[in-house]
């Protein structure tokens, strides 16, 4: 095994830029940090919840494991698609959990 195997061993791509760890520690790109403020903003109309970044990241995670994001591929804050797949998650954050989606919450 080669010692960049070793390091990602762990760490599970969700999509370009966005890893989760086996803890479930996500990781994030700091490049991504203008499109997931973009896409929190986009977010709020179609659900009428106060979403954030942390939110969006929540719903990437959960629309991931459900295998509706393709690891592949960039996100994208003018993507009608993703947004779409992605309020259906941030309903479910904020209905199943209230909301709290980090250990500071």
């Amino acid at each position: 095994m080669t010692e960049n195997a070793m390091d990602n061993s762990d760490d599970q791509q969700i999509v370009p830029g966005i890893s989760i760890s086996s803890s479930g520690q996500a990781t994030v790109d700091p490049s991504l940090t203008d499109v997931l403020f973009d896409l929190a903003i986009k977010l709020e109309e179609p659900t009428n919840l106060p979403v954030d970044v942390q939110h969006v990241l929540a719903a990437i995670v959960l629309a991931a494991r459900k295998g509706e994001l393709d690891p592949h591929t960039p996100l994208s804050s003018d993507d009608p698609a993703l947004a779409k797949v992605l309020a259906g998650h941030v309903k479910t954050v904020f209905t199943d959990y209230g909301g709290k989606v980090g250990m500071d919450d």
